[in-house]
């Protein structure tokens, strides 16, 4: 089984869903020392299954796979009638009609049909998001080699992941951009400083430690790796690096002096992420539900219409946006190295 302190070059380029983790990302944060992680969030086992063979054809054999664990709550359909509500005008102003709510049904993201994948195809690390696997569902990983961790928010977080049988843990702080990993869709995320959060998490599960969120210098890579953790984790400072599958409107968006504020909202997916403020953030924000994945659905035909218009798409940013450049991810990750 992999371990991460075996890493020489202590990064790990974030799991970005919607595009940015491309095979050729995750390839060269390999090729840097460190290592990548595909983005099977919203893809389909099969596209995910391709990815998995664009990387090793290339040459890499050690990288991750990040996987969304399925909600515990069902979403309430009456908060979401509001929602879509407020967001017809807008829809109609793109020439886009909105799913009806009682289309909007539970979807669990292909979760078991993605863990037998990761299963045969015996990927070195498995990371998750937005919740913890059953204790079962990591032992299966185990049984096939993978070294399992999970992205908490809390302390009380890391101790079910460690009771869950995990392996390392990516804690995750308040700087970060987009979803913030919490397990309860609807809790409003921590805003400890990762700097406590770290030593809290260590305090209570002797697990590894990826540390990430807002991590986009070499100074701050530093100091944070000085404090314990094996890695970091950095994903906005790679958003505007050559090998990302960035759209371009979010790129130009990281690069905008214009642009000085991000924002936590629930507008675009129903789940808090820290994204640049923008004119949808703006008017959505307040109106917006916790009822992830149905709003991710509902918002979807929006945010493609959308998709050359940085005031209508979710421009993922963490703190550290400003720090991210266009250049070679090798040289990103060497850097912060």
């Amino acid at each position: 089984m992999f371990d991460l302190r075996e890493l020489s070059s202590r990064v790990v380029a974030a799991p970005m869903a919607g595009g940015p983790s491309t095979p050729e990302l995750v390839v060269a944060a390999a090729s840097a020392g460190g290592v990548g992680q595909l983005a099977a969030g919203y893809q389909t086992p099969d596209k995910v299954r391709a990815d998995i063979a664009a990387v090793r054809t290339a040459g890499t054999e050690v990288f991750g796979v990040n996987i969304f664990v399925p909600e515990a709550e069902p979403v309430n359909r009456d908060d979401l009638a509001r929602y879509r509500a407020e967001l017809v005008p807008y829809a109609r102003s793109l020439g886009v009609t909105l799913p009806e709510v009682e289309d909007l049904g539970e979807d669990d993201d292909h979760f078991d049909d993605k863990i037998r994948l990761v299963c045969d195809e015996r990927i070195p690390l498995v990371s998750f998001a937005f919740g913890c696997p059953a204790p079962e569902v990591v032992a299966e990983l185990h049984r096939h080699g993978c070294s399992v961790g999970v992205t908490v928010t809390t302390a009380t977080d890391a101790e079910i992941a460690g009771r869950a049988g995990a392996d390392w843990l990516c804690v995750q702080g308040p700087d970060a951009g987009g979803h913030r990993s919490v397990f309860d869709r609807r809790t409003t995320p921590p805003t400890e400083p990762l700097d406590d959060l770290i030593r809290a998490v260590a305090d209570r599960v002797p697990l590894p430690i990826v540390a990430a969120g807002g991590i986009s210098t070499s100074a701050r890579a530093d100091e944070v790796r000085s404090a314990g953790p094996v890695a970091v984790q950095v994903g906005t400072v790679l958003l505007r690096t050559t090998e990302a599958g960035t759209k371009p409107a979010h790129g130009a968006a990281l690069a905008d002096p214009d642009r000085t504020d991000t924002v936590v909202t629930w507008a675009f997916s129903g789940r808090p992420a820290r994204a640049l403020r923008n004119l949808f953030t703006d008017r959505f924000s307040d109106a917006a539900v916790a009822e992830y994945p149905a709003v991710n659905t509902l918002t979807g035909g929006i945010r493609r219409a959308a998709s050359n218009d940085p005031d209508g798409i979710n421009l993922w940013a963490g703190s550290g946006y400003r720090d991210a450049v266009e250049e070679l991810a090798v040289e990103t990750i060497a850097r912060l190295g």
